[in-house]
């Protein structure tokens, strides 16, 4: 008798979904460097004039509380800078410590705290040098609003059984050299994207103590976006020069 083969059973195809679980570049959350990146284009846009101040405040403003980078596109899309895909130049990172014979000896300021508390902040002028002592108190601070008169700031910061907190613009650059002897000494370290920003040092020694220093997010320096602000009325001016020159020339 003759046996007819049949074909193997298959085994059954799977019905498991292929799609990718990735996610599009749009929807990927925004990190602080791609921010950064987003209002260096918009610096650049006010310098040149296609943006007026208020829409350059009112877009980094939008850009600080964006989620995605398809969102912080938004705020650059009818820029030339954000088509272009020009070379952005190489960024040169800020020293680890202060330009040789650039600071004093002596503190332009002392801030004590002896079973107490001090405290700087506000719109202060802040000093080349800054001493900070805290002993069984708490020292703070504040640098967000304050005046730099001078692109290098150290603070020496010593701390035993005591507290000194540190704060500063989010585009200035910070460096830290110091440690703790059972205690804390923290610096996080801070590049800003403008070469001639303020450069904090934060120098010190915890003793059963704590030493802190970080950015306060939303603070920025006013002194660069004045710099900018002139730069763009100086431009203005240049401009008006011109044309009342070819308008004499007539």
């Amino acid at each position: 008798m003759d046996l007819q083969k049949s074909p193997a059973p298959t085994a059954p195809t799977s019905a498991k979904p292929t799609a990718s679980l990735a996610a599009e570049p749009a929807e990927l959350r925004a990190s602080d460097a791609d921010r950064d990146r987003i209002a260096d284009i918009l610096r650049e846009a006010l310098a040149e004039g296609r943006l007026t101040p208020e829409e350059h405040a009112e877009r980094v403003e939008g850009v600080l509380a964006t989620k995605t980078v398809g969102e912080l596109d938004h705020f650059v899309r009818d820029l030339p800078a954000a088509h272009t895909g020009r070379a952005t130049p190489a960024y040169t990172s800020a020293p680890n410590r202060p330009t040789a014979d650039a600071m004093p000896v002596e503190a332009d300021e002392n801030v004590v705290a002896v079973f107490s508390a001090a405290v700087r902040k506000g719109r202060w002028r802040a000093g080349r040098r800054i001493h900070a002592y805290s002993v069984f108190g708490s020292v703070e601070i504040d640098l967000s609003e304050a005046i730099f008169e001078y692109q290098q700031v150290v603070i020496k910061a010593i701390s035993v059984f005591g507290n000194v907190e540190i704060r500063v613009p989010e585009n200035v650059s910070l460096r830290g050299n110091g440690g703790g002897v059972l205690g804390n000494f923290e610096v996080d370290t801070l590049d800003s994207g403008d070469p001639h920003a303020p450069v904090v040092y934060v120098d010190g020694l915890a003793v059963l103590g704590n030493v802190e220093a970080r950015p306060k997010r939303g603070k920025l320096v006013t002194d660069i976006l004045d710099r900018v602000t002139g730069r763009v009325t100086e431009r203005v001016a240049d401009r008006v020069d011109r044309s009342l020159r070819k308008h004499l020339d007539r």
